[in-house]
Protein backbone atom coordinates (compact mmCIF):
# COMPACT_ATOMS: atom_id res chain seq x y z
CA UNK A 1 0.00 0.00 0.00
CA UNK A 2 2.67 2.63 0.99
CA UNK A 3 4.53 1.90 -2.53
CA UNK A 4 1.85 2.16 -4.39
CA UNK A 5 1.08 5.61 -2.79
CA UNK A 6 4.29 6.42 -3.73
CA UNK A 7 4.41 5.73 -6.99
CA UNK A 8 0.76 7.87 -7.19
CA UNK A 9 3.00 10.61 -5.38
CA UNK A 10 5.92 10.58 -8.10
CA UNK A 11 3.17 10.18 -11.43
CA UNK A 12 1.84 13.65 -10.07
CA UNK A 13 5.05 15.35 -9.69
CA UNK A 14 6.25 14.06 -13.44
CA UNK A 15 2.72 15.46 -14.42
CA UNK A 16 3.10 18.57 -12.71
CA UNK A 17 6.84 19.06 -13.98
CA UNK A 18 6.16 18.38 -17.27
CA UNK A 19 3.05 20.65 -17.66
CA UNK A 20 5.39 23.46 -15.77
CA UNK A 21 8.31 22.87 -18.32
CA UNK A 22 6.41 22.60 -21.56
CA UNK A 23 4.47 25.29 -20.86
CA UNK A 24 6.58 27.75 -19.37
CA UNK A 25 8.16 30.62 -21.30
CA UNK A 26 10.03 31.91 -18.60
CA UNK A 27 13.71 33.05 -19.03
CA UNK A 28 16.80 34.33 -17.05
CA UNK A 29 19.50 37.05 -18.45
CA UNK A 30 22.53 37.46 -17.05
CA UNK A 31 24.65 40.48 -17.57
CA UNK A 32 28.40 40.70 -17.27
CA UNK A 33 29.44 43.50 -19.13
CA UNK A 34 30.14 43.33 -21.91
CA UNK A 35 28.30 40.42 -22.48
CA UNK A 36 24.51 39.21 -22.18
CA UNK A 37 23.79 35.78 -21.36
CA UNK A 38 19.92 34.45 -21.88
CA UNK A 39 18.73 31.02 -19.82
CA UNK A 40 15.45 29.20 -20.08
CA UNK A 41 13.52 29.35 -16.50
CA UNK A 42 13.95 25.48 -16.94
CA UNK A 43 17.35 25.12 -17.26
CA UNK A 44 18.09 27.44 -14.58
CA UNK A 45 16.18 25.38 -12.39
CA UNK A 46 17.61 22.33 -13.07
CA UNK A 47 20.94 23.52 -12.76
CA UNK A 48 20.07 25.19 -9.06
CA UNK A 49 18.77 21.60 -8.04
CA UNK A 50 22.12 19.57 -9.92
CA UNK A 51 23.80 22.39 -7.87
CA UNK A 52 22.13 21.72 -4.42
CA UNK A 53 22.47 17.82 -4.40
CA UNK A 54 26.49 17.82 -5.76
CA UNK A 55 27.14 20.73 -2.67
CA UNK A 56 24.58 18.13 -0.33
CA UNK A 57 26.80 15.30 -1.53
CA UNK A 58 30.14 16.84 -1.22
CA UNK A 59 29.06 17.66 2.68
CA UNK A 60 28.11 14.41 3.66
CA UNK A 61 31.59 13.28 1.87
CA UNK A 62 32.99 15.17 4.03
CA UNK A 63 31.52 14.54 7.41
CA UNK A 64 31.85 10.71 6.82
CA UNK A 65 35.65 11.36 6.61
CA UNK A 66 36.27 13.28 9.32
CA UNK A 67 34.13 10.97 11.41
CA UNK A 68 36.08 7.48 10.89
CA UNK A 69 38.61 8.49 13.98
CA UNK A 70 35.48 8.83 16.20
CA UNK A 71 33.28 5.69 14.19
CA UNK A 72 37.03 3.63 14.92
CA UNK A 73 37.10 4.84 18.74
CA UNK A 74 33.22 3.84 19.05
CA UNK A 75 34.03 0.88 17.39
CA UNK A 76 36.82 -0.30 20.19
CA UNK A 77 34.52 0.88 23.24
CA UNK A 78 31.56 -1.41 21.68
CA UNK A 79 34.45 -4.45 21.32
CA UNK A 80 35.92 -3.57 25.22
CA UNK A 81 32.25 -3.11 26.31
CA UNK A 82 31.28 -6.37 24.93
CA UNK A 83 34.32 -8.06 25.99
CA UNK A 84 33.46 -6.72 29.79
CA UNK A 85 29.69 -8.20 29.46
CA UNK A 86 31.18 -11.49 28.23
CA UNK A 87 33.14 -11.45 31.21
CA UNK A 88 30.49 -10.85 33.88
CA UNK A 89 28.21 -13.11 32.61
CA UNK A 90 31.27 -15.67 32.64
CA UNK A 91 31.74 -14.91 36.39
CA UNK A 92 28.22 -15.02 37.00
CA UNK A 93 27.75 -18.67 35.62
CA UNK A 94 30.92 -20.04 37.16
CA UNK A 95 29.59 -18.64 40.16
CA UNK A 96 26.40 -20.54 40.26
CA UNK A 97 27.99 -23.62 38.69
CA UNK A 98 30.40 -23.62 42.25
CA UNK A 99 33.39 -23.24 40.26
CA UNK A 100 34.85 -20.14 42.24
CA UNK A 101 38.57 -20.04 41.03
CA UNK A 102 36.99 -19.34 37.56
CA UNK A 103 34.26 -16.83 38.61
CA UNK A 104 37.18 -15.06 41.27
CA UNK A 105 39.12 -14.82 37.81
CA UNK A 106 36.30 -13.58 35.53
CA UNK A 107 35.48 -11.40 37.81
CA UNK A 108 38.99 -9.82 38.24
CA UNK A 109 39.17 -9.68 34.54
CA UNK A 110 36.19 -6.96 34.05
CA UNK A 111 37.75 -4.84 37.25
CA UNK A 112 40.83 -4.47 34.82
CA UNK A 113 39.33 -4.12 31.85
CA UNK A 114 37.16 -1.15 33.63
CA UNK A 115 39.98 0.65 34.84
CA UNK A 116 41.91 0.08 31.75
CA UNK A 117 39.02 1.61 29.86
CA UNK A 118 39.34 4.62 32.80
CA UNK A 119 42.80 5.29 31.88
CA UNK A 120 42.01 6.11 28.57
CA UNK A 121 39.63 8.73 26.73
CA UNK A 122 36.96 6.42 26.29
CA UNK A 123 35.03 6.55 29.84
CA UNK A 124 31.96 4.42 30.64
CA UNK A 125 29.21 6.20 32.41
CA UNK A 126 27.84 3.23 34.65
CA UNK A 127 31.62 2.25 35.35
CA UNK A 128 30.74 2.63 39.35
CA UNK A 129 28.11 0.19 39.00
CA UNK A 130 30.31 -2.27 37.18
CA UNK A 131 32.83 -2.48 39.53
CA UNK A 132 30.23 -2.40 42.09
CA UNK A 133 29.05 -5.98 41.20
CA UNK A 134 31.73 -7.64 40.16
CA UNK A 135 33.59 -6.85 42.97
CA UNK A 136 30.37 -8.55 44.86
CA UNK A 137 30.61 -10.70 42.40
CA UNK A 138 34.52 -12.23 43.22
CA UNK A 139 33.63 -11.33 47.05
CA UNK A 140 30.83 -13.79 46.83
CA UNK A 141 33.29 -16.25 45.03
CA UNK A 142 36.27 -15.66 47.79
CA UNK A 143 33.45 -16.14 50.50
CA UNK A 144 32.84 -20.06 48.82
CA UNK A 145 36.56 -20.07 48.88
CA UNK A 146 36.74 -19.61 52.76
CA UNK A 147 39.19 -16.65 51.77
CA UNK A 148 38.27 -13.92 54.04
CA UNK A 149 40.76 -11.24 53.11
CA UNK A 150 40.25 -11.10 49.67
CA UNK A 151 36.64 -11.14 50.28
CA UNK A 152 36.50 -7.84 52.60
CA UNK A 153 38.76 -6.47 50.57
CA UNK A 154 36.69 -6.70 47.40
CA UNK A 155 33.72 -5.75 49.72
CA UNK A 156 35.43 -3.06 50.72
CA UNK A 157 35.97 -1.76 47.13
CA UNK A 158 32.51 -2.37 46.15
CA UNK A 159 30.85 -0.34 49.25
CA UNK A 160 33.18 2.59 47.35
CA UNK A 161 32.09 2.06 44.49
CA UNK A 162 28.46 1.88 45.35
CA UNK A 163 28.87 5.39 47.24
CA UNK A 164 29.79 7.12 44.38
CA UNK A 165 27.30 5.38 42.09
CA UNK A 166 23.84 6.78 41.03
CA UNK A 167 22.48 3.87 42.44
CA UNK A 168 22.01 3.68 45.81
CA UNK A 169 20.59 -0.46 46.02
CA UNK A 170 24.45 -1.22 45.19
CA UNK A 171 25.22 -0.25 48.47
CA UNK A 172 22.26 -2.04 49.42
CA UNK A 173 22.73 -4.99 48.26
CA UNK A 174 26.33 -4.98 49.03
CA UNK A 175 25.14 -4.73 52.68
CA UNK A 176 22.97 -7.91 53.01
CA UNK A 177 25.48 -9.96 50.85
CA UNK A 178 27.89 -8.89 53.78
CA UNK A 179 25.28 -9.75 56.31
CA UNK A 180 25.39 -13.46 54.84
CA UNK A 181 28.36 -13.91 55.18
CA UNK A 182 28.62 -13.03 58.27
CA UNK A 183 25.50 -15.59 59.13
CA UNK A 184 27.74 -17.72 57.47
CA UNK A 185 30.33 -17.46 59.61
CA UNK A 186 28.20 -17.69 62.59
CA UNK A 187 28.90 -13.88 63.69
CA UNK A 188 25.20 -13.03 64.65
CA UNK A 189 26.17 -9.47 66.30
CA UNK A 190 28.23 -8.38 63.00
CA UNK A 191 25.04 -9.15 61.01
CA UNK A 192 22.81 -7.57 62.92
CA UNK A 193 24.81 -4.22 62.83
CA UNK A 194 25.27 -4.27 58.99
CA UNK A 195 21.19 -4.91 58.64
CA UNK A 196 21.14 -2.12 60.89
CA UNK A 197 23.07 0.12 58.64
CA UNK A 198 20.60 -0.40 55.61
CA UNK A 199 18.30 1.69 57.33
CA UNK A 200 14.70 1.68 57.49
CA UNK A 201 13.32 1.37 54.02
CA UNK A 202 15.61 -1.04 53.30
CA UNK A 203 15.76 -3.06 56.69
CA UNK A 204 12.12 -4.00 56.06
CA UNK A 205 12.21 -5.55 52.92
CA UNK A 206 11.82 -9.63 52.52
CA UNK A 207 15.43 -11.02 52.54
CA UNK A 208 16.61 -8.58 55.24
CA UNK A 209 13.61 -9.21 57.88
CA UNK A 210 14.32 -12.79 56.76
CA UNK A 211 18.18 -12.75 57.46
CA UNK A 212 17.61 -10.14 61.21
CA UNK A 213 15.36 -13.33 61.85
CA UNK A 214 18.21 -15.75 61.94
CA UNK A 215 20.65 -13.66 63.52
CA UNK A 216 18.62 -13.15 66.28
CA UNK A 217 17.67 -16.31 67.14
CA UNK A 218 21.57 -16.83 66.44
CA UNK A 219 21.95 -14.30 69.05
CA UNK A 220 20.10 -15.49 71.39
CA UNK A 221 17.63 -12.35 71.28
CA UNK A 222 14.00 -13.66 71.51
CA UNK A 223 12.35 -10.53 71.52
CA UNK A 224 13.90 -9.18 68.39
CA UNK A 225 13.53 -12.73 66.46
CA UNK A 226 9.73 -12.48 67.21
CA UNK A 227 8.70 -8.96 66.62
CA UNK A 228 10.87 -9.89 62.94
CA UNK A 229 8.34 -12.73 62.69
CA UNK A 230 5.72 -11.21 63.11
CA UNK A 231 6.59 -8.56 60.26
CA UNK A 232 7.34 -11.81 57.66
CA UNK A 233 4.01 -13.37 59.28
CA UNK A 234 2.51 -9.69 58.38
CA UNK A 235 3.80 -9.34 54.68
CA UNK A 236 3.36 -13.25 53.96
CA UNK A 237 6.67 -14.11 53.52
CA UNK A 238 5.91 -17.15 55.36
CA UNK A 239 3.53 -19.74 55.16
CA UNK A 240 0.73 -20.02 57.73
CA UNK A 241 2.03 -23.08 59.66
CA UNK A 242 5.74 -21.92 59.11
CA UNK A 243 4.81 -18.82 61.16
CA UNK A 244 3.12 -20.79 63.46
CA UNK A 245 5.82 -22.78 64.11
CA UNK A 246 8.47 -19.75 64.51
CA UNK A 247 6.37 -18.31 66.94
CA UNK A 248 5.53 -21.18 68.86
CA UNK A 249 9.38 -22.06 69.11
CA UNK A 250 10.18 -18.17 69.78
CA UNK A 251 7.26 -17.87 72.38
CA UNK A 252 8.82 -21.19 74.15
CA UNK A 253 11.71 -20.04 74.25
CA UNK A 254 10.84 -16.84 75.78
CA UNK A 255 9.08 -18.09 78.16
CA UNK A 256 11.54 -20.53 79.21
CA UNK A 257 14.37 -17.22 79.83
CA UNK A 258 11.55 -15.88 82.85
CA UNK A 259 13.42 -16.52 85.97
CA UNK A 260 10.15 -15.50 88.61
CA UNK A 261 5.94 -15.05 88.49
CA UNK A 262 6.62 -11.52 88.02
CA UNK A 263 9.32 -11.87 84.94
CA UNK A 264 6.76 -14.85 83.47
CA UNK A 265 4.03 -12.14 83.83
CA UNK A 266 4.88 -9.63 81.74
CA UNK A 267 6.37 -12.28 79.24
CA UNK A 268 2.91 -13.57 78.90
CA UNK A 269 1.54 -10.10 78.36
CA UNK A 270 3.95 -9.73 75.39
CA UNK A 271 2.90 -12.12 73.65
CA UNK A 272 -0.12 -11.19 71.32
CA UNK A 273 -3.54 -12.81 71.69
CA UNK A 274 -3.35 -15.83 68.63
CA UNK A 275 0.48 -16.81 70.43
CA UNK A 276 -1.34 -17.15 73.90
CA UNK A 277 -3.63 -19.42 72.43
CA UNK A 278 -0.86 -21.75 70.89
CA UNK A 279 -1.69 -25.15 73.21
CA UNK A 280 2.40 -25.83 73.24
CA UNK A 281 2.85 -22.58 74.20
CA UNK A 282 -0.06 -21.94 76.93
CA UNK A 283 1.26 -25.40 78.49
CA UNK A 284 4.90 -24.04 78.42
CA UNK A 285 3.52 -20.83 80.50
CA UNK A 286 1.40 -22.68 83.13
CA UNK A 287 4.12 -25.49 83.63
CA UNK A 288 6.89 -23.13 83.91
CA UNK A 289 4.74 -20.56 86.05
CA UNK A 290 4.10 -23.67 88.46
CA UNK A 291 7.86 -24.40 88.54
CA UNK A 292 8.33 -20.48 89.47
CA UNK A 293 6.06 -21.41 92.59
CA UNK A 294 3.67 -18.46 90.92
CA UNK A 295 -0.02 -18.66 90.95
CA UNK A 296 -2.00 -21.95 90.44
CA UNK A 297 -5.13 -20.11 89.60
CA UNK A 298 -3.45 -18.36 87.00
CA UNK A 299 -1.81 -20.92 85.61
CA UNK A 300 -5.42 -22.64 85.24
CA UNK A 301 -6.22 -19.49 83.51
CA UNK A 302 -3.86 -19.29 81.07
CA UNK A 303 -4.62 -23.12 79.72
CA UNK A 304 -8.65 -22.77 79.87
CA UNK A 305 -8.19 -22.06 76.12
CA UNK A 306 -6.66 -25.04 75.70
CA UNK A 307 -8.53 -26.91 78.17
CA UNK A 308 -12.17 -26.05 76.08
CA UNK A 309 -10.52 -26.84 72.71
CA UNK A 310 -9.70 -30.41 74.05
CA UNK A 311 -13.02 -30.77 74.93
CA UNK A 312 -14.63 -28.87 72.01
CA UNK A 313 -12.53 -30.18 69.24
CA UNK A 314 -10.79 -33.70 70.50
CA UNK A 315 -8.78 -34.32 67.44
CA UNK A 316 -7.54 -30.84 67.68
CA UNK A 317 -4.76 -31.74 70.41
CA UNK A 318 -2.27 -33.96 69.89
CA UNK A 319 -2.29 -36.72 72.00
CA UNK A 320 1.29 -35.90 73.72
CA UNK A 321 -0.47 -32.17 74.53
CA UNK A 322 -3.97 -34.09 75.93
CA UNK A 323 -1.31 -35.43 78.39
CA UNK A 324 0.40 -32.48 79.00
CA UNK A 325 -2.97 -30.57 79.80
CA UNK A 326 -3.33 -32.98 82.77
CA UNK A 327 0.08 -33.52 83.45
CA UNK A 328 -0.14 -29.50 84.06
CA UNK A 329 -3.48 -29.46 86.13
CA UNK A 330 -2.23 -32.30 88.19
CA UNK A 331 0.74 -30.33 89.42
CA UNK A 332 -1.33 -27.17 90.11
CA UNK A 333 -3.05 -29.48 92.24
CA UNK A 334 -0.23 -30.34 94.33
CA UNK A 335 -0.82 -27.87 96.70
CA UNK A 336 -4.31 -29.66 98.30
CA UNK A 337 -7.64 -28.88 98.21
CA UNK A 338 -7.01 -24.74 98.92
CA UNK A 339 -5.70 -24.93 95.62
CA UNK A 340 -8.73 -26.09 93.79
CA UNK A 341 -11.81 -23.38 92.68
CA UNK A 342 -14.96 -24.71 92.28
CA UNK A 343 -15.55 -23.90 89.14
CA UNK A 344 -12.58 -25.86 88.22
CA UNK A 345 -14.05 -29.24 89.86
CA UNK A 346 -17.32 -28.55 88.03
CA UNK A 347 -15.40 -27.95 84.51
CA UNK A 348 -13.46 -31.53 85.79
CA UNK A 349 -16.56 -33.38 86.29
CA UNK A 350 -18.63 -32.62 83.43
CA UNK A 351 -16.03 -33.05 81.44
CA UNK A 352 -15.11 -36.95 82.91
CA UNK A 353 -18.89 -36.75 82.73
CA UNK A 354 -19.30 -36.21 78.83
CA UNK A 355 -16.47 -37.89 77.97
CA UNK A 356 -16.72 -41.60 79.67
CA UNK A 357 -14.32 -43.37 77.98
CA UNK A 358 -11.62 -40.77 77.71
CA UNK A 359 -9.13 -42.05 80.00
CA UNK A 360 -6.83 -39.42 80.11
CA UNK A 361 -10.19 -37.31 81.45
CA UNK A 362 -10.70 -40.43 84.17
CA UNK A 363 -6.99 -40.06 85.26
CA UNK A 364 -7.43 -36.17 86.32
CA UNK A 365 -10.89 -37.01 87.61
CA UNK A 366 -9.86 -39.71 89.46
CA UNK A 367 -6.34 -37.28 91.04
CA UNK A 368 -9.07 -34.43 91.66
CA UNK A 369 -11.32 -36.86 94.07
CA UNK A 370 -7.99 -37.90 95.44
CA UNK A 371 -7.04 -34.50 96.58
CA UNK A 372 -10.63 -34.22 97.92
CA UNK A 373 -10.37 -37.60 99.86
CA UNK A 374 -13.17 -39.33 97.88
CA UNK A 375 -11.42 -42.46 98.38
CA UNK A 376 -13.85 -44.80 96.83
CA UNK A 377 -14.76 -42.88 93.77
CA UNK A 378 -11.32 -41.80 93.21
CA UNK A 379 -10.30 -46.12 93.44
CA UNK A 380 -13.13 -46.38 90.52
CA UNK A 381 -11.89 -43.55 88.42
CA UNK A 382 -8.45 -44.54 88.57
CA UNK A 383 -8.96 -48.51 87.70
CA UNK A 384 -11.24 -48.11 84.79
CA UNK A 385 -8.32 -45.36 83.40
CA UNK A 386 -5.91 -47.78 83.74
CA UNK A 387 -7.66 -50.00 81.03
CA UNK A 388 -7.27 -47.72 78.37
CA UNK A 389 -4.39 -45.54 79.41
CA UNK A 390 -1.66 -45.60 76.25
CA UNK A 391 0.68 -43.11 78.05
CA UNK A 392 3.26 -45.31 79.73
CA UNK A 393 3.47 -42.02 82.00
CA UNK A 394 0.15 -41.65 83.35
CA UNK A 395 -0.17 -45.49 83.96
CA UNK A 396 2.27 -45.47 86.23
CA UNK A 397 1.28 -42.57 87.44
CA UNK A 398 -2.40 -43.92 88.05
CA UNK A 399 -0.28 -47.22 89.73
CA UNK A 400 1.39 -45.13 92.16
CA UNK A 401 -1.98 -42.94 93.41
CA UNK A 402 -3.89 -46.26 93.96
CA UNK A 403 -0.91 -47.66 95.73
CA UNK A 404 -0.43 -44.55 98.12
CA UNK A 405 -4.46 -44.81 98.50
CA UNK A 406 -4.28 -48.23 99.28
CA UNK A 407 -1.47 -47.62 101.65
CA UNK A 408 -3.88 -44.39 103.04
CA UNK A 409 -6.18 -47.19 103.70
CA UNK A 410 -3.96 -49.90 105.27
CA UNK A 411 -4.03 -52.25 102.68
CA UNK A 412 -0.65 -53.58 102.61
CA UNK A 413 -1.27 -56.22 100.15
CA UNK A 414 -3.09 -53.78 97.55
CA UNK A 415 -0.15 -51.12 97.73
CA UNK A 416 2.55 -53.59 97.25
CA UNK A 417 0.99 -54.84 94.31
CA UNK A 418 0.21 -51.71 92.64
CA UNK A 419 3.97 -50.23 93.57
CA UNK A 420 4.73 -53.83 91.44
CA UNK A 421 2.39 -52.50 88.58
CA UNK A 422 3.82 -49.22 88.20
CA UNK A 423 7.35 -50.34 88.74
CA UNK A 424 6.60 -53.02 86.10
CA UNK A 425 4.76 -49.93 83.98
Amino acid sequence: MRISLWLLALFAAAVAAALFAGQNPGSVTVFWPPYRIDLSLNLVLVLALASFLTLHLALRALSALFAIPREARMWRQRQRERSMQLSLLDAYSQLVAGRFVRAKKSAELVLEQVRNLASSDDKLSYADQLLTTSHLLAAEAAHALQDRGARETHYRAALEHAARGVSPEAGEGARMRAARWALDDRDSVGALQLLDDLGQGAGRRVLALRMRLKAARMAGRTVMAMETARLLAKHHALSQVAAQGVLRGLSTELIATAYDPAQLIQVWARLEPAEQAMPDVALAAAQRLLELQGDAALSRQWLLPVWQQMLEQPSGLAQSQRVDVVRVLELGFAGGTETLEGEWLTRIESAQLSHPGDPVLQYLAGVTCMRLQLWGKARQLLQQSLVRLQDGGLRRDAWRQLAALAAEQGDTEAATAAWRSAAQA
